[in-house]
């Protein structure tokens, strides 16, 4: 898929999540629902990512704050099987919850440290 774009809030209308892809499920651009939902939760994995869209000021955006929270389903299962990266993907959702989070991602030491943070780990991961 393409690199991931702020999704259309107007797809966030409801408050429960879409269903898990079934056959004949409408499609908005050639993808359902689900699949435009998880290739955007997964792009919040990046921190560089998480810069831009704060530099856009989507994170000063109250509807689109109120999407990072519908987002949350991708932390239950059956929809946390179907992320990449679970880790990152879900620590950064969680942290797209709080203000301060949204106002410090601007600072590119802030960037910097979560970029080595997951480079850290994820040589821990390797080693074990």
């Amino acid at each position: 898929m393409a690199s991931a774009s702020p999704p259309d809030l107007s797809m966030a209308d409801t408050q429960a999540p879409p269903p898990l892809p079934t056959e004949g499920e409408p499609k908005y651009g050639g993808f359902t629902r689900f699949e435009i939902e998880l290739e955007f939760v997964q792009s919040l994995a990046s921190p560089y990512y998480l810069n831009h869209l704060a530099m856009q000021k989507y994170l000063e955006s109250p509807p689109f704050i109120a999407y990072l929270k519908y987002l949350q389903y991708f932390a239950s299962p059956p929809y946390t099987k179907f992320l990449n990266f679970p880790g990152p993907t879900l620590k950064n959702l969680e942290l797209l919850q709080q203000e301060r989070f949204r106002k410090d991602i601007l600072s590119l030491q802030v960037v910097q440290a979560m970029v080595e943070e997951g480079g850290k780990a994820s040589l821990h991961n390797i080693s074990s």
